[in-house]
């Protein structure tokens, strides 16, 4: 299996693989592909229901519970904008936001290393991606480079909106049909991966917090608890590796 508690970060992407505690229920503005990489795992979702499995793509936006049962898992998550997760748009609404064992067995060692490593979804997947998306609206591009790439703090939700000569509700209603989350989610998110790509230069916590324009410490991890469903430290400070794709 591939090396364990690593974080691959990329501009649109980013790869845990690794052992987690089980979470508790959250949901984020991501959609992530789950894998069993040594067994099976178990996902709580809906009202009431759950299934054990050896991978699953859940939504953004929905809420989830997580239990690796003990397994090494491999998570791979898509910022909503990715030509992937905008590929993927038509099967979460014909599945109702939740896909079971939708990846390829893990065979050698070798090839799902590379098909991981390299976010291969179309390796990795048993459905195909839909290859006919619409491209991002230009308006919402640019004001998701503002919000990975923050220059002096926080942006008001009105400065992103002025920012591409739109009203804030007309923006809000814009940016949730592009990426199908609020700007409020994406927001919280967009922070969180900040603060993990700042692990790369710091493994301190409370660097990391700052990274991502958090006011402390405290308001990181309870946003990483909303975020993932676990606190910080149960899966950041037992990580070996933090590599940052160019």
């Amino acid at each position: 299996m591939p090396a364990r508690n690593t974080l691959t970060l990329g501009t649109d992407r980013a790869l845990y693989v690794g052992e987690i505690p089980a979470t508790g229920w959250h949901c984020h503005a991501s959609p992530v592909l789950l894998m069993g990489l040594s067994g099976r795992f178990a996902v709580h979702w809906g009202a009431g229901r759950v299934e054990t499995c050896h991978s699953a793509l859940v939504d953004a936006g929905v809420e989830h519970l997580f239990d690796p049962c003990g397994e090494t898992v491999a998570l791979v998550y898509l910022e909503p904008d990715s030509r992937e997760a905008r590929g993927l748009r038509g099967l979460f609404r014909q599945e109702g936001g939740v896909v079971l064992d939708v990846a390829v067995s893990v065979g050698a060692r070798s090839a799902m290393e590379r098909y991981l490593h390299h976010f291969d979804l179309p390796a990795l997947l048993r459905c195909p991606l839909d290859n006919e998306v619409a491209p991002l609206d230009p308006r919402v591009a640019r004001s998701l480079h503002v919000l990975r790439h923050p220059q002096a703090g926080r942006v008001a939700r009105g400065d992103l909106a002025s920012g591409v000569q739109l009203s804030a509700s007309r923006f809000n209603h814009l940016f949730r049909a592009e990426m199908g989350v609020s700007l409020r989610t994406y927001r919280v998110w967009s922070q969180v991966r900040l603060a993990m790509v700042g692990l790369a230069v710091s493994p301190r916590l409370t660097d990391a917090a700052l990274h991502g324009e958090f006011s402390d410490s405290a308001h990181f991890s309870r946003m990483f608890r909303q975020t993932f469903g676990m606190t910080p430290s149960s899966v950041l400070k037992p990580l070996k590796t933090v590599t940052l794709l160019a």
